[in-house]
């Protein structure tokens, strides 16, 4: 990884620098998304849907980091259940990745993203007469 792609969060380099690599900040946002009750999933790709059914985890799965010269943007990929309401669920995963991250790597974050891709529908149970 070039020097360029970690986000420096030294304060005191007169013991060494601390960087972050965005991998980290996505598995972060990927766990706090997963924490909000109304998210059935993130969206993946082919590749890590296969890596998850051979019982690899896949965290950062549907989450997008960016650097900016402003900050740090994170685009974050989901389903809902059905039922729930998007906008409330959107804004309680935005406010969950911000104190995570807030907590655990001290960024100020520029903007999170919340796209909702698809609704999951609860399976039914068919009764056979």
């Amino acid at each position: 990884m070039s020097e360029e792609t970690r986000l420096n969060v030294s304060e005191d380099a007169s013991l060494g620098k601390v960087e972050i690599a965005p991998d980290v900040i996505e598995v972060i946002a990927g766990i706090a998304t997963t924490e909000i009750d109304g998210v059935y999933s993130r969206r993946g790709n082919f590749a890590t849907d296969m890596a998850e059914r051979f019982g690899m985890k896949t965290h950062g799965k549907g989450i997008k980091v960016e650097l900016t010269p402003t900050g740090v943007a994170i685009d974050v990929f989901v389903f809902f259940n059905y039922g729930v309401t998007i906008p409330t669920v959107a804004q309680k995963v935005q406010a969950n990745i911000r104190q995570a991250l807030k907590t655990m790597t001290a960024l100020e974050i520029e903007e999170i993203n919340v796209h909702v891709v698809g609704l999951q529908m609860e399976k039914e149970e068919s009764e056979e007469e």
